[in-house]
Formats: structure tokens, C-alpha cells, sequence
């Protein structure tokens, strides 16, 4: 612990590394707090080895404090902004593109189960594909294989 108030730019600078991995690669960057507390124990670290500030641990305390509340108020709304965007497309598995030929007829009323790798996949088409027809997966949700003629 004396180590920590004689070194207190590098155990600030330590705190702050900390911080900020437990933000980023724990908690995934979904809080903001442990972000601002990081960062302002990072630069307080840099104004103490500089010698902006005294090595004092009230002055270290005061000055994380202060950067904390500045970046807070900097950086929220552009952060927030980041975390609304969300990308809506949707993902493509493996079984989009798989090919088969069709042992029943599909319409969009009729449904039928096709087997493939040990699960039952109702099969689902916009429009009338009868059977013997080589089809395609294009969609695909749970359960459900959306598909069209090849």
C-alpha cells in the first residue's frame, strides 16, 4: 500500500488500464462510468508525471474527479449515439443456399417437413413449387426453410 502513495502516477495509471479493460472486455463497453473513471485516471497519471499537478494524493483525487465529470459530459451523447446504431440485416447461415429436390409439393398453404441433418424443417414458398423441382434455401428461421425453385 506505501507503494501505491509513493507511486501514485503509476498506480493511477495502473487503476486506470484496469478500468478500462473491465469496461471494454468485460462488461462490453455497455456502461459508460468505468470508461470516464479510466480515461481520467489515465490523464490525471499523465499530469502527474508531467508535473501539471502536485503528487499529492488530494490533488490526484481532484483531478480525476473533475476529468471524470468533463468527459462525462463531452462524451455522452456521442456515445450513446454509437450504442443506438444497430445493424438490422440479417446474418447468413450455412443452410441459406442449400439445395435439394423436393419429395412433396409446397405452396404458401402447404407446408410440408423436409429432414435435414437430423431436424425436421417445415418448408415454406411464396408461391406453388410441386414436387421432383430442385430447390434452394433463401431464408431461414427457426425450424422453418424458406425456399424457391433453382
Amino acid at each position: 500500500m506505501d507503494w501505491a502513495f509513493n507511486n501514485l502516477a503509476e498506480s493511477l495509471l495502473i487503476l486506470g488500464i484496469l478500468l478500462l479493460v473491465i469496461e471494454i472486455a468485460v462488461l462490453g463497453f455497455s456502461t459508460f462510468v468505468l470508461f470516464f473513471v479510466g480515461c481520467a485516471a489515465v490523464v490525471t497519471a499523465g499530469l502527474l508525471y508531467v508535473g501539471i499537478i502536485p503528487d499529492t494524493l488530494l490533488a490526484a483525487m481532484l483531478s480525476t474527479g473533475v476529468v471524470t465529470a468533463l468527459s462525462a459530459v463531452l462524451l455522452w451523447k456521442p456515445l450513446k449515439n454509437m450504442q443506438s446504431k444497430v445493424d438490422t440485416t440479417k446474418a447468413k447461415g450455412d443452410l441459406v443456399g442449400h439445395s435439394f429436390v423436393l419429395v412433396e409439393d409446397v405452396a404458401p398453404e402447404l407446408t410440408p417437413v423436409y429432414r435435414y441433418s437430423g431436424i425436421d424443417w417445415k418448408l415454406k414458398a411464396n408461391e406453388l413449387i410441386v414436387s421432383g423441382t430442385k430447390v434452394e434455401v433463401i431464408e431461414v428461421e427457426v425450424g422453418v426453410f424458406h425456399i424457391k425453385s433453382v
